[in-house]
């Protein structure tokens, strides 16, 4: 294979992700001088307060833009690539922000002299460009997806792997094309003998350095979780030579052990795993915070529950809830509660997966589980103990027993209560998809368990019933 033409100088950013990085400094830079000039018209407002006009304290966003261009850079966050929830910006913003001020106030204090500033001006100045500088970011944010899905800054992946992992990828790489990313061709790493479909295969391992220069390739994306330490590091090594980006799909141990501490038994090194985050004090603030929430939930949702049992019934003869036993903590077995959504005869032939279009759903049913509005009377489930709001979703038993034979530590998950949501839900593994991706994100989750997680989980959760229909609920 003979190289083709490359850009003259692969690994720099392109223009347009030069005008994407240049209209967001733009965006930040805007945004926090227009808080600041907002912050000082409302301090000005107040009672028994002499503020001169904004020309006398220009010092504050001049020396706030450097502090805030230079925390972002260190924070990476001018590198946007990856799908980022506008929540975590949004949280960071308020953290390294009111950091900042602090910072600002301190360097302003040691450098002018008589320098004296406002309570209410320094809170107003954290607020309002915590509030500017997050939305301006979202605003760009959806801006640059957009121009990305549609081929705008789009980069040439070049994908390196086979089989299932290959193709996890691969739909992954399809279904978000605001992240700009276009699958130029694969490489298989079992020497060609399994293909992906629609990718057209481009070489074999040996080759990619001429497939990386023939067909101006951005990002390689390695998925071999079954390949060697020793082989990985190759591929990688080969890749920056070219100086491309690399991103490599890890297998289920690197997943579970990404925090691992080194310590000694009498002298003798040994690696020690991250064990469960939930345990302890831990226990107990979950189980607080689940308590609270479901109280809350139901209290807040009677009325809902009241014109969904109305209809139900209307609809169809048989009862408003339907019970289905699924396996808890430990793999103890419950009646989880749902609003009947299908035809009270829908399993005399088995249990099966929902499928588009499903006969079996009754025409209110079709709506309540495209909202995922069917699950709330988990709720009730979460208050008897037998559940949690945030955690792994439970199954049946019925493919409890068929997953455990062939899904590699598959019962892990059942260390942890079943939630109403989790970080595979969010992350749109639900349903009848990859059982072998979900155990992986519900793995994740219980290794990496923390208060703040949970709280994101349930406000993720909450925007997406709010605002958008899952197109994998049905």
């Amino acid at each position: 294979m003979q190289p083709g033409p490359r850009r003259a100088h692969p690994g720099l950013l392109t223009q347009v992700q030069i005008l994407f990085l240049a209209t967001l400094v733009a965006i930040d830079v805007g945004c926090l001088w227009i808080g600041h000039w907002l912050a000082h018209l409302a301090t000005r407002q107040g009672p028994q307060v002499v503020l001169g006009p904004f020309n006398e304290w220009l010092a504050l966003p001049v020396v706030h833009t450097v502090l805030l261009l230079a925390a972002f850079v260190w924070r990476r966050m001018y590198q946007r690539r990856r799908p980022i929830l506008h929540l975590d910006e949004t949280i960071k913003i308020l953290f390294m922000n009111g950091i900042l001020v602090l910072l600002l106030l301190a360097v302003l204090t040691m450098l002018l002299v008589d320098f004296e500033v406002y309570r209410r001006h320094v809170l107003f100045i954290w607020a309002i460009t915590s509030l500017l500088v997050s939305v301006g970011r979202i605003i760009h944010t959806q801006f640059q997806w957009s121009a990305q899905s549609k081929g705008i800054g789009a980069q040439r992946v070049l994908l390196v792997g086979s089989g299932q992992t290959a193709a996890i990828i691969l739909q992954k790489v399809r279904s978000t094309p605001k992240l700009g990313f276009v699958v130029a061709g694969a490489i298989p790493s079992d020497n060609g003998t399994s293909r992906l479909v629609g990718v057209p295969v481009l070489g074999t391992v040996d080759e990619i350095p001429e497939v990386v220069a023939a067909h101006d390739i951005d990002e390689v994306i390695i998925g071999m979780p079954e390949a060697s330490q020793e082989e990985i590091v190759r591929l990688i090594s080969i890749c920056q030579e070219e100086k491309v980006g690399i991103r490599v799909f890890p297998d289920l141990f690197q997943i579970m052990a990404q925090e691992v501490s080194i310590g000694d038994l009498s002298g003798l090194p040994l690696l020690t795993m991250r064990d469960v985050a939930l345990q302890g004090w831990k226990v107990v603030v979950k189980r607080a915070i689940d308590i609270v929430v479901s109280v809350s939930a139901l209290v807040f949702l009677s009325p809902f529950f009241l014109l969904a049992s109305l209809l139900i019934r209307l609809e169809s003869a048989g009862p408003v809830f339907h019970t289905q036993v699924r396996m808890g903590l430990d793999a103890v077995p419950f009646d989880m509660l749902k609003f009947r959504s299908m035809r009270v005869d829908a399993e005399t032939e088995g249990p099966g997966w929902t499928t588009p279009d499903d006969p079996r759903r009754t025409r209110i049913g079709r709506f309540l589980r495209s909202k995922s509005l069917d699950e709330f009377p988990n709720f009730i489930n979460v208050l008897m103990n037998e559940m949690s709001v945030v955690g792994p979703r439970p199954e049946r038993p019925v493919y409890v027993e068929e997953f455990r034979r062939f899904v590699p530590n598959y019962m892990e998950r059942h260390k942890e209560k079943g939630g109403i949501t989790g970080w595979a839900q969010i992350n749109g593994l639900r349903g009848d998809c990859s059982i072998e991706e979900r155990i992986k994100y519900d793995l994740w989750y219980i290794e990496n368990w923390s208060i703040g997680l949970d709280f994101k989980i349930m406000a993720v959760t909450a925007w997406k019933i709010l605002f958008r229909t899952h197109p994998d609920a049905y």
